[in-house]
């Protein structure tokens, strides 16, 4: 009897043990992010005179993203940045956006010495970039391919929510302005983000808390 009620045991821990690894699987298949935090536009890319902020505010990252197996997906994500740009005769701004599709790599099976709950995750991809002049050089508007990669790195709150900070640079596949009146308020260069998020389950685990 005390034989059969171990193997009973036994049983019942290692389908809870496959069923919770299944339903985690389940879970990271297809997942909302969403994130808000700061900008960096390269100098290089304003006219003399016309340059933006070093730093700004905001930059908003929307992204659906699907892992095909656990180590390997990927995403689909819009980006929307503002500059502010100032000189002596003009207070301008800025509206900068962009779209990517990107590979996504995660970390997690490689980096064993990270917390169970921590992992780090890299992405890569093209995209296209739109720029949008605000105020008095709004017609200055261009647009051009990019592309981008980044890193971050996820807290896992539950089996359907993570937090996560990530660092991303967006390299730009611009031209030079035609003439400086075509650039005057407008930006062709690069940018460096710094993101803070929330990445949430689309699938799987109906029952996860």
């Amino acid at each position: 009897m005390k034989t059969s009620f171990k193997y009973y045991c036994t049983f019942i821990l290692l389908f809870c043990f496959v069923n919770y690894g299944f339903s985690q699987k389940e879970t990271a298949k297809w997942k909302a992010l969403i994130a808000l935090g700061l900008n960096s536009p390269s100098q290089g890319g304003f006219v003399e005179g016309f340059e933006g902020n070093t730093v700004n505010f905001p930059t908003i990252n929307l992204g659906v993203q699907r892992m095909f197996t656990p180590k390997y997906g990927v995403k689909l994500d819009l980006g929307y940045n503002r500059f502010g740009v100032e000189n002596e005769l003009f207070e301008n701004k800025i509206n900068y956006t962009r779209i990517n599709a990107q590979l996504v790599y995660d970390t997690s099976q490689v980096f064993y010495f990270l917390p169970q709950n921590v992992t780090l995750v890299g992405h890569i991809g093209p995209g296209y970039s739109m720029v949008k002049p605000l105020g008095d050089f709004k017609d200055n508007d261009v647009s051009y391919l990019n592309a981008m990669a980044g890193i971050e790195i996820h807290h896992y709150v539950s089996r359907t929510v993570n937090v996560f900070a990530d660092v991303s640079y967006i390299y730009g596949f611009s031209s030079d302005f035609e003439n400086v009146e075509s650039g005057l308020g407008s930006f062709n260069g690069n940018v460096a983000t710094l993101t803070f998020g929330v990445a949430i389950s689309l699938s799987g685990c109906v029952t996860c808390n």
